[in-house]
């Protein structure tokens, strides 16, 4: 069964969002392996600041899947589709990894590029996957993080309390 990750970004209602994605998720697909939540800018556009973690788990489920399974997650929290590309969230779910798969389809690219471009993504991911290997690169993700240079992106870890049993 493979591990997969997913991102998960909020910068509207941010501790309820991030906490109703953490609780779906576990219902959905049971144990969870999270990262520390970190705080970050907006990327793109003038916004509040997003909360920011990646939450591992096994599943059967293919990665389309799973993608359909994380947009009605971020439906179901609000998320406007209509919204422009770069704008506020009230709950943004990314697959970024399926196990060692890389898939270059119409909506769907894995690993997500954003491992290998954002803090807010390869930090966390580095924090509870550190050991694996990015399936195109053929680094650890610990080895990303550490040679990772972004001056501008800033993360601050927060003290986020999540209920008990995720």
């Amino acid at each position: 069964m493979p591990r997969l990750y997913v991102s998960v970004g909020s910068n509207v209602d941010r501790e309820a969002n991030i906490r109703a994605a953490a609780q779906a998720l576990r219902g959905h697909y049971g144990q969870l392996h999270m990262s520390a939540v970190y705080e970050s800018r907006a990327v793109g556009f003038d916004g509040n600041d997003f909360y920011n973690l990646v939450i591992g788990f096994d599943t059967e489920e293919g990665p389309r899947a799973v993608a359909g399974t994380l947009k009605s997650i971020e439906d179901r929290q609000g998320r406007s589709r209509a919204a422009p590309r770069f704008s506020d969230r009230t709950l943004d779910l990314d697959l970024i990894l399926y196990g060692d798969r890389v898939m270059r389809e119409e909506g769907l690219l894995l690993p997500r590029p954003e491992v290998l471009e954002h803090a807010f993504v390869l930090k966390p991911l580095a924090e509870i996957a550190g050991n694996e290997l990015h399936p195109v690169v053929n680094k650890t993700y610990g080895e990303l993080w550490s040679a990772f240079e972004a001056p501008g992106q800033v993360l601050r870890r927060v003290d986020f309390q999540f209920e008990s049993g995720l």
